[in-house]
């Protein structure tokens, strides 16, 4: 009876899955070295350790969830919740709340060296999202007609989107939002990858995410841009452009996509164009022919 019951807890722990907070970066680490009962004291062989948990968690047949741990936010978490920031059990709380609310990634055999860089973008994503959520959310709804800004600035970004990826060539599509504004820029890239069928594959969290820093920036009539990058396996990359004007977008010409990609931001000072690479002028997105959105 009691190998029964061995063999049966054996099982069970291979169907709980798990998740591991970790501390991704040096700082973080040393932040969490003042806690006693936290008992590493080198960065390097704590990321081996964790490594070897998971490793041995997925010989077992165990799926494991790995969160960013934020000591700071830790720190605020006990604070709120009345917890003892020097105790396991309030690390282990505070890593359950982040497997149901914070940025994680499953641990898919993967080396840590590729997964925490995974795992940092996802939480910027994340952060990002959130922030340019909440802005949108802040813009109220207009005094004269009652619409809410932030949800029609999100559609028109999302149509915006729509036109540019279904006029876009063939190929595999990189896109990146640059919004600048007050206190900080804000940059959101999106991938859309062709199936074999030609239709383009998109993480949803990151169109969100895009879709939302577009609609910031037309929203709040800030500077920034949008650039396409589109690779096939035969040809060279393609390079196209808009400006943020007004509420829509503005195609870049072929010069101005070239000025932008091969001048040193900090110095100005001509940088060589990379090889393989032609910088084009954008397919025509019928910007005016959309629905024009909020119209106060």
């Amino acid at each position: 009876m009691a190998h029964t019951d061995q063999t049966t807890r054996r099982v069970l722990r291979r169907e709980i899955a798990g998740t591991i907070g970790l501390l991704t970066d040096e700082h973080d680490f040393r932040a969490m070295r003042r806690y006693r009962t936290f008992t590493f004291d080198d960065h390097a062989a704590y990321l081996r350790q964790v490594e070897a948990v998971l490793r041995a968690r997925a010989s077992q047949g165990t799926h494991t969830t790995v969160a960013l741990f934020d000591p700071e936010d830790y720190a605020d978490f006990c604070s709120a919740a009345g917890l003892d920031p020097d105790a396991p059990a309030s690390r282990s709380r505070f890593t359950a709340e982040l497997a149901a609310l914070g940025p994680t990634v499953p641990y898919e055999g993967q080396p840590l060296a590729d997964l925490v860089p995974t795992l940092v973008d996802e939480a910027v994503r994340q952060a990002t999202w959130e922030y340019a959520s909440t802005l949108l959310a802040r813009l109220g709804q207009c005094s004269t007609c009652g619409e809410d800004l932030g949800r029609a600035a999100f559609g028109r970004a999302s149509r915006l989107l729509l036109r540019i990826l279904e006029t876009a060539p063939p190929g595999n599509r990189h896109l990146v939002c640059t919004v600048s504004g007050s206190p900080e820029t804000l940059t959101s890239v999106l991938h859309a990858d062709e199936d074999l069928d030609g239709t383009p594959h998109i993480d949803e969290a990151e169109a969100l995410e895009f879709t939302g820093v577009l609609a910031l920036g037309l929203a709040t009539h800030s500077p920034g841009g949008l650039v396409m990058r589109i690779s096939t396996p035969t040809g060279p990359d393609r390079i196209h452009g808009w400006r943020l004007r007004g509420y829509g977008l503005e195609p870049l010409t072929a010069g101005e996509v070239f000025d932008a990609y091969c001048t040193d931001v900090d110095s100005g000072d001509l940088i060589s164009p990379e090889s393989n690479v032609d910088y084009c002028a954008p397919p025509a997105i019928d910007d005016d022919h959309l629905p024009p959105g909020h119209a106060h």
